[in-house]
């Protein structure tokens, strides 16, 4: 990294273009609702803008974040792993996104990247990339989750052959929720402290995921848009978006850096759908479509293997 200003305008330049791309091509795909940009300030230093579409003809809540914070000392979410930049002053950005569609046939989405820029005890400049994509279906079909993966291996793997399965890997570690031994959806990728290609390709990799992002997601969209649905399948779809929100809550690492450095807590929390429940020891009916999400869906899975 030649020139610290130079290369946080660059990447914030591309973070607030990606937020504007994917919240036009959501415009168009829903056609009935629209994003309402909610811009905001944060006191300690920086902010950032969120954008939320509600109750659309596709998308029951969609919400894209943009944010730019900086401070005199790294909350301690961020300094787990790195010790030596604990109180020290920092910049960070990214752009985080879910998506809860309305129809049980869709399945959730998230995706973020978000870049870190700090200085360590010797006053060496640190900085790193982290970010992913992830699939939370309610009704999966095969052909979505091998299409998914897919994506994920193409936008990986111009930059290293090792980088999918590792962060295919990653991603089915970190999305579990360990009180119900099970995976969130059926992954993707995630990564975070990534600057081992240096900071110009380790920029051109982030940019690949987040371009990569809506042709993976966008064709499982279209696919089931119209599939027909029920009472049954909306409130199985209710109860499974009570573990995103157990997930978001209790594990979720960019939920507690945004609370811990005083972020904007609506923006914070517009992960979490609009609507959702819980039941007391619930269990599918064996042979039932419900039961094979849970049966073959919701364990750490090769989708590639051949």
């Amino acid at each position: 990294m030649n020139n610290e200003t130079h290369s946080i305008d660059l990447v914030k330049k591309y973070l607030q273009g990606l937020q504007s791309s994917i919240t036009n091509t959501l415009n168009e795909v829903d056609k009935k609702e629209s994003f309402v940009i909610d811009k905001w300030d944060r006191p300690e230093g920086g902010g950032g803008e969120s954008r939320i579409l509600k109750n659309g003809a596709i998308f029951e809540q969609a919400g894209v974040s943009f944010s730019h914070i900086y401070g005199d000392e790294l909350p301690p979410s961020a300094t787990k792993s790195r010790p030596e930049l604990a109180g020290k002053k920092f910049q960070a950005m990214g752009v985080s996104l879910v998506i809860h569609p309305l129809n049980p046939f869709i399945p959730t989405t998230h995706a973020n990247l978000r870049f870190f820029i700090a200085k360590d005890k010797k006053g060496n400049l640190i900085w790193w990339f982290g970010g992913g994509f992830d699939l939370t279906p309610y009704y999966p079909f095969h052909e979505d989750v091998i299409s998914w993966h897919q994506n994920a291996y193409d936008a990986c793997n111009p930059f290293g052959e090792d980088l999918y399965p590792r962060f295919k890997k990653w991603c089915d570690e970190y999305f579990f929720l360990k009180h119900r031994n099970e995976t969130r959806g059926v992954g993707g990728l995630f990564f975070d402290d990534f600057n081992e290609l240096g900071f110009d390709k380790s920029f051109e990799f982030i940019k690949a995921i987040g371009d990569q992002f809506l042709l993976a997601y966008l064709p499982i969209v279209q696919s089931h848009k119209y599939h027909p649905y029920g009472e049954r399948e909306r409130n199985f779809q209710l109860y499974r978006r009570g573990r995103y929100v157990e997930f978001n809550l209790l594990f979720d690492r960019g939920t507690l850096f945004g609370l811990q450095s005083g972020g904007r807590t609506e923006s914070i929390l517009m992960s979490l759908p609009p609507s959702v429940r819980w039941e007391y020891n619930w269990n599918p009916e064996p042979g039932s479509p419900e039961e094979l999400l849970y049966k073959k869906y919701l364990t750490p899975t090769d989708w590639l293997k051949k």
